[in-house]
């Protein structure tokens, strides 16, 4: 085992369970460090019993301490958290231990992370079940004349009422602005034949949850109604292809094939989905280039769109736990086309 320095509060709270904003985890081989500041000391003893708990003022100088103590002369750092600048400083704090920043230490934490235990599971699927919860609240605000402002707070306050927060900015977007994949709710007022994009998702307990559902005001042209068609169909022909021993970006061209077949090609140009846990986008994805092999465990959304500048965009997103004979597909709310 190689000697290391975790400074990522995520992945410092996937293995310890201390939720922070500051910290770091040392790990050695015959003993494991975690050092806080004064704001989570108390948490910090009460929850890491596995570590030694230490309460610093001064990070850099506490952790030199402990390698001193412990004789340390070579640390690996994660390089995909610590970034040039910091690497020089804490080379300035330890010139006689050699220090190794490569993203080996990172990969080996993302690829713990994307295989999710049953407890984690079971937060996601609670985080998930807020979400539909928030949405069914909200489908009775979503009519001609409300802006897109009001119903993406009426999301944010109800999953905040019950316990939760946003996993990220709540998207609601309308009319001509629902072309714009990652567009932000404005003042825009809902108008008879819009499609409205709502991408929103909970954080529960730390885990995340993703959902997006595009509904219709009023009347809608057959051109709207063949796109959503179109998108529900590529949703499902990936959904399909998702089992163990499958690579993501296969998942993602058996949608993405689906739509350039039809008129709409090339108007599907982000990723297929994502992995979701501690945080709302994490590895794996499903994308035109990752080759990570679906495994039992994982989380990931599949979310297919399609977007006409201009005019309007669609987009339909579900989550899926990958388990040992395909997959279980753990949003509920009803995808058929719903006009409001």
């Amino acid at each position: 085992m190689i000697d290391c320095m975790i400074n990522n509060p995520i992945d410092i709270f996937y293995l310890t369970g201390v939720a922070l904003s500051k910290g770091i985890l040392l790990v050695l081989k015959d003993k494991k460090y975690l050092i806080v500041d004064s704001r989570y000391y108390e948490t910090a003893k009460n929850k890491a019993s596995d570590f030694e708990v230490i309460k610093a003022t001064d990070f850099y100088n506490e952790y030199m301490t402990i390698l001193d103590r412990e004789k340390i002369k070579r640390l690996e750092l994660d390089g995909n958290t610590v970034f040039a600048n910091d690497f020089e400083a804490i080379k300035g704090y330890m010139p006689l231990i050699k220090l190794s920043c490569k993203k080996e230490l990172g990969e080996t934490l993302n690829n713990m992370r994307m295989i999710k235990s049953p407890p984690e599971i079971k937060q996601i699927m609670n985080a998930q079940r807020l979400t539909e919860k928030a949405f069914e609240h909200t489908l009775p605000f979503i009519k001609k004349g409300v802006p897109e402002c009001e119903i993406a707070a009426e999301i944010d306050m109800f999953v905040r009422k019950n316990g939760g927060y946003p996993a990220f900015q709540t998207i609601v977007i309308s009319g001509k602005n629902s072309s714009l994949p990652h567009g932000e709710p404005s003042q825009k007022l809902l108008e008879d034949g819009d499609f409205v994009v709502i991408d929103f998702g909970a954080q529960l307990e730390h885990y995340c949850s993703d959902m997006t559902r595009t509904v219709g005001i009023g009347h809608l042209s057959d051109r709207q109604i063949n796109v959503y068609e179109t998108v529900l169909e590529a949703q499902k022909k990936a959904l399909e292809k998702i089992r163990p021993g499958q690579l993501c970006k296969d998942i993602d061209k058996a949608a993405r094939k689906f739509i350039d077949k039809t008129e709409f090609k090339g108007t599907f140009e982000h990723g297929l989905g994502h992995g979701v846990g501690l945080q709302v986008h994490e590895q794996p994805n499903f994308n035109t280039r990752c080759e990570t092999i679906l495994v039992p465990g994982m989380v990931l959304t599949v979310e297919p769109g399609i977007y006409l500048e201009g005019e309007f965009g669609v987009r339909i997103e579900d989550m899926i736990i990958v388990t040992e004979n395909g997959h279980e597909n753990i949003t509920t709310v009803n995808k058929e086309l719903l006009i409001l």
